[in-house]
């Protein structure tokens, strides 16, 4: 089993303030995480080091065999797919879904003078069709819904074919029949044998989609907790990460927590 992310005893520092504290974890090819914890557990910064935007201050980390520090980062972002919402405002309001999701064969955001190869267009299209976006090809990205614009970013960062998939808050602002759909999708993705490794973070465990593997808890920039879901998706695993007394509620694969009185 190759793995596609190591993170080594990993702190950053911004002033004063310590944004993640020694942290250490691994992904494996085969693997679905969902990265779980309360505001400021520094979650997405995480990500961001995952996906070579943030450096640490003091750690080692390795990703696709890469060690970031070591590797020129503009040759290693194209083999990791990232959403995040700075990306997503990076978008022109103007730019058409084609060209959203085209354009990261490049890494830019809005179609210039560049050219793209049938290829390019082939790939982009059949992203299109496998996120139900074919009514939407021509619409301006500043016109779709919230959860058609989820879609459109998670096509766009497939774009490339990478190795490592990254997902900050795929469903922030998606009411429930919205956050259903991106679920369900998601589960099919984690499912596809052909699917790279995932990493999703989100604030609400309704959120993790049902094929997820592996659950990380994090809270003031530690890690509470890394393993199998099974294993670490406890009410007091739960109850330490988030700070409160949690009861937790599994239907199937899917989960709910609630405070505990």
């Amino acid at each position: 089993m190759s793995t596609v992310l190591t993170m080594t005893d990993v702190d950053l520092v911004r002033g004063n303030k310590k944004l993640l504290d020694q942290v250490s974890w691994s992904v494996n090819a085969s693997e679905r995480w969902v990265v779980l914890g309360p505001n400021g557990a520094g979650k997405s910064t995480m990500l961001s080091i995952a996906a070579a935007r943030l450096h640490p201050t003091r750690g080692a980390v390795e990703i696709l065999d890469e060690t970031l520090g070591r590797v020129d980062v503009f040759e290693l972002r194209p083999r990791i797919g990232l959403t995040s919402a700075p990306l997503a405002d990076q978008i022109p309001a103007s730019e058409t879904v084609l060209d959203t999701v085209v354009t990261a064969a490049w890494g830019v955001a809005g179609r210039w003078r560049e050219q793209y190869d049938s290829d390019d267009e082939q790939r982009a299209h059949q992203l299109i069709r496998d996120w139900d976006l074919q009514k939407l090809v021509d619409r301006k990205f500043g016109s779709l819904s919230s959860g058609e614009r989820k879609r459109v970013l998670i096509a766009r960062a497939l774009m490339t074919d990478p190795e490592l998939l990254l997902l900050d808050e795929p469903a922030a602002g998606l009411d429930v029949g919205g956050r259903e759909d991106l679920v369900e999708r998601l589960n099919e993705l984690a499912a596809s044998p052909t699917a790279p490794a995932v990493v999703m973070v989100t604030h609400h465990l309704e959120e993790v989609p049902p094929g997820f593997t592996h659950a990380l808890l994090m809270r003031e920039g530690s890690v509470v907790a890394a393993g199998p879901v099974g294993e670490v998706m406890t009410p007091e695993v739960l109850s330490e990460t988030y700070g409160l007394p949690l009861k937790l509620v599994r239907v199937g694969q899917r989960f709910a927590a609630f405070r505990q009185d």
